[in-house]
């Protein structure tokens, strides 16, 4: 049998290292889902003892809450500073999510942003109906959240994030702004209002034809054990190979000097 040349034994080396990184890659991709799915697991639990718990009032004094808590407030609808959140799908459906504050009944400035509900968006030459909510005082009830639900927004990406609003707001015409997201601080900025730290989903009501269909945050942790077994699958071939590929190296014989 020809011995092997040195350049056998580089390229057994050079393999080695590959499969190496290669097992660490798929190591550390199986502990990521891991950690994903352990996430998953305390959203859920949040959202169900969420569901669990009483109802908050918000007011004056109250003004906070945990996130997927059930709320009511009692105030009234601020029309002229409704938002459009655009690229909102229900059900495969293109369409728009209205926000609209509402001022609280106890103190005049104090305002909740309250996503009150989904509209198809219209098809032109159709035009948006009418979303402004009735006038008077309401009592709203909802699910609490410390945030607008985000989409991806290209301009994140930038540092360039499209959340202004217009100038002056609102706009003279009387038609709500469109944007993708909403910062709470960029409302309050724009209105002048002192805007609670949280927001309300409405739960269903008759609210101008709005559907009140909130999607819920991905919550399934067993797609997620599932990835996290197939890196670590991954790893444990390329931890055999390695060994394989060690175990031929080692047991051949060194070159003779005098071959």
């Amino acid at each position: 049998m020809t011995p092997p040349q040195p350049a056998s034994r580089k390229k057994a080396v050079l393999a080695l290292v590959l499969l190496a990184l290669l097992g660490a890659a798929c190591v550390g991709a199986g502990q990521w889902q891991l950690r994903r799915a352990h996430e998953r697991e305390t959203l859920l639990a949040a959202i169900e003892a969420g569901r669990r718990a009483p109802a908050r009032t918000l007011d004056a004094r109250h003004r906070d809450g945990p996130d997927w808590h059930p709320a009511s407030a009692q105030g009234h609808w601020l029309n002229p500073f409704t938002v459009l959140l655009d690229n909102r799908n229900l059900k495969g459906r293109p369409g728009l999510w209205v926000a609209t504050p509402l001022e609280l009944e106890d103190s005049p400035g104090t305002a909740v942003l309250v996503l009150r509900g989904w509209i198809a968006r219209p098809l032109p030459p159709a035009t948006l109906p009418d979303v402004d909510a009735a006038p008077g005082p309401v009592q709203v009830q909802g699910t609490l959240l410390h945030r607008v639900p985000r989409l991806f927004d290209l301009g994140s990406l930038t540092g360039r994030p499209d959340t202004s609003l217009p100038t002056p707001f609102p706009a003279t015409d009387g038609r709500p702004p469109r944007m993708q997201n909403l910062p709470l601080d960029a409302l309050a900025t724009a209105t002048g209002l002192d805007l609670l730290p949280v927001v309300m989903l409405q739960s269903p009501a008759r609210d101008a034809d709005l559907v009140q269909d909130w999607p819920g945050p991905s919550t399934n942790a067993g797609q997620n054990y599932n990835y996290a077994l197939q890196w670590f699958s991954f790893a444990a071939i390329a931890l055999i190979a390695a060994c394989i590929t060690a175990w031929r190296t080692l047991r051949r014989p060194s070159p003779s000097p005098h071959a």
